[in-house]
């Protein structure tokens, strides 16, 4: 079993329900979504282009996936998870915008928010007790040669290269885009999503995702509110 502290909207959430949509497969209920029709884009050529994100379901990393480190338990990362998240106040995004990244699409921020990168950074750290480090083959898959040494410390310290200053926040919409594609896939995105990208994306929660077995979807354990959410909401 591998968990993974992540970002994802609310199930009743516009944005959760397109982008699930889009993916093909809900993480909240674990079942596949029927996929949409695209123009211009055959149906197993949509399959494969969103083949890796919809394993993962829709959701911004921020503690990525690690094995429990020995002698803990779920039920103590759960405790931490929930007081943690009740001490943390939400963050909100003014706008997420369409974005090539490194290769694939993914909806990021349209400017950058200091609250949020330093959200991610103090998850990263307060919940790194609890991580098992990761094993020879595991860091061999992610290609450390190709690797910065500041994204190779990380790996080795932190069993992560992208945190910190390193660290992008993003929700990926597609896996790899060969560069003759690229114009086609961002105008379908575009036009796909453009309705749901007109409002404010509020940090709210923490959700604890795991992947039951290695290559296993990946699916919502738990979603845990983050400070002040609740009191918003009713008042």
């Amino acid at each position: 079993m591998r968990y993974a502290i992540y970002f994802t909207p609310p199930s009743s959430d516009p944005l959760l329900k397109v982008a699930a949509n889009w993916l093909g497969r809900n993480a909240f209920t674990g079942q596949p979504v029927r996929a949409p029709q695209i123009r211009d884009l055959a149906h197993d050529d949509f399959a494969q282009l969103t083949e890796s994100p919809r394993r993962y379901g829709f959701h911004a990393t921020l503690k990525a996936p690690f094995h429990l480190a020995e002698g803990v338990e779920e039920r103590e990362l759960l405790s931490a998870l929930m007081h943690f998240a009740s001490s943390i106040d939400p963050v909100e995004i003014p706008k997420l915008e369409i974005k090539y990244l490194d290769g694939f699409f993914a909806l990021v921020p349209s400017e950058p928010l200091d609250s949020l990168n330093q959200l991610a950074n103090d998850v990263v750290v307060a919940f790194d007790r609890f991580r098992a480090p990761p094993s020879e083959r595991e860091i061999a898959r992610r290609n450390p040669e190709a690797m910065t040494v500041v994204q190779r410390r990380n790996l080795e310290q932190w069993g992560y290269p992208y945190v910190f200053e390193e660290f992008r926040f993003h929700m990926t919409l597609t896996g790899p885009v060969p560069e003759r594609d690229r114009a086609k896939i961002e105008h379908i995105l575009g036009e796909f999503l453009e309705p749901v990208l007109e409002e404010p994306v509020e940090i709210n929660n923490l959700a604890l995702f795991t992947e039951a077995e290695p290559g296993f979807p990946f699916e919502i354990h738990s979603l845990h509110p983050l400070a002040g959410t609740n009191r918003r909401k009713t008042a």
